[in-house]
């Protein structure tokens, strides 16, 4: 079969599109035909291996898959690597049939960042209608979800992104107020967008200097869920500054979320059903050839892009 491959771990120039052998399922496995892979912004730090789980070469790097088994079962699923390959091996309970109405780009693009914008705003924020929320990177594939998502429990909704043709994007999803996550000063930019109010949530993933304009948008009791690094610059908060603000910083990592599988089940089945019913848009930002793999991880790194990028491995 053809597949990604990673020999080193030196970023994107490092992946190759290889002959590798077909996947042998273990017990209680089967070998998903992959229609469509998912790229995810985890997936430019697992080129490096700086993200939170490592990992060990030789590596095919892929978390999300939809496709077919071999009795005709459409399905999608969630891995810890293999997804960009033309077939991979998955546990028959990891499988996730895919109903009517959602075709294979929608169930490839809903599944991780759905998982991860639900979690957000149910889970970690526990956002109340009549709250508001800032969405960092709006128009990406787990904002754009989040943007929804958010506006259907009631919130109102300030999506951030870089440039005006994002921004339109975040608006036609629901969004009351959007603002250039490029400000001069973000902070301020924020409160603007809010008139002039605090916020009551912030979903959270640049790291370094937005992080800190974004921490210091909170109303008492407000709340920053971080769920990504993507300048790669980390960020400490002083235990007083939490406490003069009654301001609280909340991590999120998907992996952990997935061990609890009534909760998984139940929050997918939420997700496609919506999707289905034509109640909730996958926004996808482009299918590209597996072979182009490279060039996806590029443009997902240069925010050059919207919604989800997808790989076709038949391509």
């Amino acid at each position: 079969m053809k597949a990604i491959q990673l020999e080193e771990f030196t970023g994107a120039d490092a992946m190759r599109y290889v002959d590798a052998p077909d996947p042998e399922p273990g017990e209680n496995e089967v070998v998903v035909e992959v229609a469509r892979s998912g790229v995810n912004f985890a997936d430019t730090h697992v080129t490096r291996n700086d993200y939170l789980a490592k990992h060990e070469l030789p590596l095919i790097p892929g978390g999300e898959v939809a496709g077919t088994t071999p009795d005709g079962r459409r399905v999608a699923a969630l891995l810890m690597k293999g997804g960009y390959a033309q077939r991979v091996a998955v546990h028959q309970a990891a499988l996730i049939p895919v109903p009517d109405g959602v075709d294979d780009d929608q169930a490839a693009g809903l599944l991780l960042q759905g998982l991860t914008a639900h979690a957000l705003i149910h889970r970690c924020a526990r956002l109340e209608p009549g709250e508001s929320v800032v969405v960092e990177a709006a128009a990406g594939g787990t904002g754009s979800l989040a943007v929804q998502l958010a506006k259907r429990h009631g919130a109102r909704v300030i999506g951030l992104a870089s440039s005006p043709e994002k921004r339109e994007l975040v608006e036609r999803l629901g969004a009351d107020a959007t603002v250039d996550s490029r400000a001069d000063d973000l902070r301020q930019a924020i409160l603007d967008a809010n008139e002039g109010n605090q916020v009551d949530a912030v979903l959270e993933m640049s790291g370094g200097a937005a992080f800190e304009a974004c921490l210091r948008t909170l109303a008492p009791f407000g709340r920053l869920i971080t769920f990504g690094i993507a300048s790669r610059e980390e960020n400490r908060v002083p235990t007083g500054h939490l406490m003069r603000n009654s301001r609280a910083v909340i991590g999120f990592w998907l992996v952990h979320l997935l061990r609890e599988r009534e909760a998984v089940t139940a929050a997918i089945g939420e997700l496609l059903a919506a999707v289905a019913a034509n109640e909730l848009e996958v926004v996808i930002g482009g299918v590209y050839p597996l072979s182009d793999a490279r060039r996806a991880h590029e443009d997902l790194g240069a925010r050059t892009t919207q919604g989800k990028l997808l790989l076709d491995p038949a391509a």
